[in-house]
């Protein structure tokens, strides 16, 4: 994907090589967070046992097994300037620069009917932070977090994304900050509110379901994201996005964890569905064509 001469965003923060003591423990620890995952998607956000999570329909692509995170207090962007964070390496620059076309991209979509685009922020960290919603883990992946209405992002994870998933390339690593801004339209737009009433009173099952839904929607809208940079594409990107989708389908991962799928505890859609609801926000460039949440 043709970036180099894109700017990067201003709306960033960096919380690398700053200390997160007590992760470990509640106030927003560690523990708080699993709780609040675990209750809400029921999955676990944990490196040593991320194959068992994937058992209970953890997927790690896409944000804190769900892809969105449940508040509880503010979090911090650290001491570093927007362009120094944006500087420390490629991996933060490019990151920085699809967040950028984003803005552009979401905000002349938005001024279309007349309506007014708010950015979401994206806040860098190594290995662990703390966000809106309670510790930032390198397990969890990269995650929306719909309180301080940022993104946050341990880069180590396009290496994962690579050697783990085998999703390699720089289109792969932009579905990855597209798919989390899908979800910041969500908050925009009301749809992750009514989401999360939805799963409030639905068993967890039909919860699931429900957050199927959501991470379909957000997958769309990457594609919709995409199609709107349709002349920054080089050959094979595209095919590297649908090559991301199909590798982190959660049948894919259940199937590669334990040898069978179990649909029930799918949280973020099979790898068909996945790569269908990318290749549909692709085609149309256009948000109306993201209509898998109801």
């Amino acid at each position: 994907m043709r970036l180099d001469d894109y700017r990067t965003s201003d709306n960033v923060g960096d919380q690398r090589g700053q200390s997160f003591g007590g992760l470990g423990g509640g106030g927003g620890g560690l523990g708080l967070l699993l709780s609040l995952v675990g209750s809400r998607f029921g999955i676990v956000g944990i490196l040593v046992v991320v194959v068992g999570a994937m058992l209970l329909g953890f997927n790690p692509f896409g944000g804190g097994g769900s892809g969105v995170m449940a508040p509880t207090q503010q979090g911090a962007g650290g001491s570093r300037t927007a362009a120094e964070a944006c500087a420390v390496d490629p991996a933060s620059r490019f990151s920085c620069q699809v967040l950028a076309s984003t803005e552009d991209s979401w905000a002349a979509i938005f001024s279309e009917s007349g309506e007014r685009y708010v950015p979401a922020g994206l806040v860098f960290y190594g290995g662990r932070g703390q966000s809106g919603c309670g510790a930032a883990e390198a397990a969890m992946g990269p995650f929306y977090c719909p309180t301080d209405r940022k993104i946050y992002l341990d880069t180590a994870f396009y290496d994962e994304l690579q050697n783990r998933f085998g999703a390699a390339g720089d289109f792969a690593q932009a579905y990855v900050i597209a798919h989390e801004v899908g979800h910041h339209i969500q908050d925009l737009t009301g749809t992750l509110d009514k989401a999360s009433a939805a799963q409030a009173r639905l068993p967890a099952k039909e919860g699931n379901a429900v957050q199927v839904q959501v991470e379909l929607q957000a997958d769309c809208y990457a594609g919709v994201w995409a199609a709107h940079n349709r002349d920054r594409l080089e050959p094979g990107d595209v095919e590297e996005g649908m090559r991301a989708a199909e590798a982190i389908g959660d049948d894919t991962l259940q199937k590669a964890a334990q040898g069978y799928a179990v649909p029930d505890s799918f949280t973020h859609g099979t790898s068909a569905q996945r790569m269908e609801a990318l290749r549909t926000g692709l085609a149309s460039g256009n948000p109306a064509s993201c209509n898998a949440f109801s």
